[in-house]
């Protein structure tokens, strides 16, 4: 059932204390790599055999069980739960003041914004959503090229009555982002990207991509990709196989210095492992690399025309998250926050929103 902005949620938390769990970037390049298809081999929930690879309490991933949440979260945010574009989504959503809707990067979901949630509500009704395929939004054989995914979130704020709103994306959430502004122009009032140096396609023409066999330091941190891309059952097999190892290192190469704390790795890595399906939907944005590289060359023909601001962590990609999407923008400012680096807001909370709150105050006024 849909929800319009005045209609009762289908599922909230109620308020009370955060179930703590306790076990213990993506990055993109545009056609840095080449092969991939769109995901194939799914099972719908009902007739998949998997049984989850851990045990995770009911509603796990939903605002009632995220762990350590900042003080006095549950009383603003409340899990929501929208049909829309033809899939269940899951968002996190408080606050009052003009619509901002929140992407999660890979391997994360909304709780990647938990920290810069609360301050924001302050001024913005804050929408942070799980992409499809992620967390509690449904998992679905296909879709998952980027301008599907943008669409989902546009139809996801329509039906909670937001015609305009500000957009924030982080690492594939940048794709996602940049997808839905390019492709629903009268939608999107400004646009944050962070923490991958562009757009996969959308290239400087004096500027070639990097090629595949790369320095180590960069394969290091780029490795996943087309790892994440084989469109076989064997990737499955083998991140299930030693998943906790596999995410803890893409947490720690990307971080620029000390990763995210135990309790927030381990929560991602049980959200992501829970069964096959879950694992095998999360890799569906990267077996769709080359629909969106050849959607992206198409929508860089036409830029953008909104004010865009491009967030990279110094240890990490820098100003070419700003840099990556000069060649399909036409105002792109850039910030490089000192000392960090892929998950900058976890990372630097602080000042990401000292950054939003300086570039989204002509939005938050004229709302």
């Amino acid at each position: 059932m849909s929800i319009s902005p005045k209609a009762s949620t289908t599922q909230a938390d109620t308020e009370g204390p955060s179930r703590q769990f306790s076990r213990r970037g993506f990055v993109g390049t545009g056609a840095a790599v080449a092969g991939g298809s769109l995901l194939g081999g799914w099972m719908a929930p009902a007739a998949a055999a998997a049984s989850p690879s851990r045990s995770v309490p009911d509603g796990f991933g939903s605002v009632s069980t995220a762990p350590r949440l900042p003080a006095g979260f549950t009383r603003t945010f409340r899990s929501r739960f929208v049909q829309a574009n033809g899939i269940r989504q899951h968002a996190v959503i408080g606050g009052d003041g003009p619509p901002l809707l929140l992407v999660h990067g890979w391997p994360e979901n909304w709780y990647a914004w938990r920290l810069m949630m609360p301050a924001l509500a302050r001024d913005f009704t804050v929408i942070a959503v799980d992409q499809r395929g992620i967390g509690l939004t449904e998992k679905t054989r296909d879709g998952y090229d980027a301008g599907t995914l943008g669409d989902d979130l546009a139809a996801l704020m329509t039906e909670l009555g937001h015609q305009r709103f500000a957009l924030v994306g982080h690492d594939t959430g940048y794709i996602i982002s940049y997808a839905l502004a390019a492709d629903h122009r009268d939608r999107v009032a400004r646009l944050v990207v962070a923490e991958i140096p562009g757009p996969p396609g959308v290239v400087d023409p004096m500027v070639p991509p990097p090629p595949l066999f790369l320095p180590e330091f960069l394969n290091n941190k780029l490795w996943h990709i087309p790892f994440n891309r084989v469109n076989d059952e064997l990737i499955v097999d083998m991140v299930k196989s030693n998943a906790d190892a596999y995410y803890r290192y893409e947490y720690s190469i990307q971080a620029g210095g000390p990763t995210l704390p135990d309790s927030a790795i381990d929560y991602y890595v049980a959200l992501y492992t829970r069964d096959r399906n879950t694992l095998r939907a999360s890799f569906g944005l990267y077996r769709a690399w080359d629909a969106i590289v050849e959607q992206n060359g198409k929508r860089q023909d036409t830029k953008l025309t909104i004010p865009v601001l491009g967030i990279g962590g110094e240890n990490s990609w820098g100003p070419a998250a700003a840099g990556g999407i000069k060649p399909a923008a036409t105002d792109v400012q850039t910030l490089v926050i000192p000392s960090v680096g892929h998950w900058v807001a976890e990372q630097a909370p602080t000042e990401m929103l000292k950054a939003l709150g300086t570039f989204l105050a002509p939005y938050r006024k004229a709302g």
